[in-house]
């Protein structure tokens, strides 16, 4: 566990910034102290490194909660884009230093601007979001999200991480029995109530997405006990076939 002071110098993000995170719900604290503390875990550094890549690609805080908070986000795709987007930069930023030598070495300033053209990195930040924000599946959980008190909201994750609890209690089970096959039906029905149409391609991605490490593995794992992600993952797998 780290501090929010020792975040904020490993981060550079300031404890004030950390403390409005908390406060829009953006970025809880893994647990408090007794004296009031935030505390945050590995999963917890894990979600603000993808709320400062956004931050690059220049979506508002607002967008970047309701993304990462998807059940479909899809972290390798968000990495791709952010190393995509930094080597823009650092060409930009190349562009820029040679820009600047050239006047220094050679006094030579002929009113030459493209060195601070900065139409590429704006395209390229125009059409993440474009990704991001305009697919169907996206839209419906944003209006249902937007219809919704936070205290609903919570209360339908609540509902998810309760069928991936019983998942845990099945582990024992062929992940092809009619009954394992079952759960993951309600699971897809559960999404397409409260979250968006989870159509079997949609499906199979989560699963994918569910066993693949880090934070919902994480989480899954912590509701329904070790191997229940990589065992919901294979049940989800069959039943998409």
């Amino acid at each position: 566990m780290m501090t929010v002071n020792e975040v904020s110098k490993l981060t550079g993000v300031s404890i004030r910034t950390l403390q409005y995170y908390d406060t829009i719900g953006l970025l809880p604290p893994t647990e408090y102290t007794q004296a009031g503390y935030r505390l945050y875990d590995n999963t917890a550094m894990e979600r603000l490194q993808q709320i400062l890549l956004f931050k690059e690609l220049e979506f508002s805080l607002k967008e970047i909660k309701k993304i990462i908070s998807a059940p479909d986000f899809d972290k390798k795709k968000a990495l791709e884009q952010q190393i995509e987007l930094l080597t823009i930069k650092k060409e930009h930023l190349e562009k820029l230093i040679d820009f600047a030598r050239k006047i220094k070495t050679t006094g030579e300033n002929n009113m030459n601007f493209n060195a601070f053209d900065k139409t590429k990195i704006d395209e390229y930040s125009k059409r993440a979001k474009e990704q991001w924000g305009q697919t169907p599946e996206y839209k419906e959980y944003e209006e249902k999200a937007g219809s919704q008190s936070s205290d609903e909201q919570q209360e339908a994750w609540q509902g998810i991480m309760q069928i991936f609890a019983e998942f845990g209690q099945m582990k024992d089970s062929e992940p092809g029995d009619e009954k394992v096959q079952l759960e993951v039906k309600k699971l897809k029905n559960y999404i397409s109530e409260h979250f968006y149409n989870c159509s079997n391609e949609i499906l199979r991605g989560l699963g994918q997405m569910y066993a693949s490490g880090g934070e919902f593995t994480e989480n899954i794992d912590r509701t329904g006990g070790d191997g229940t992600a990589v065992f919901a993952a294979k049940a989800i797998e069959i039943y998409c076939k």
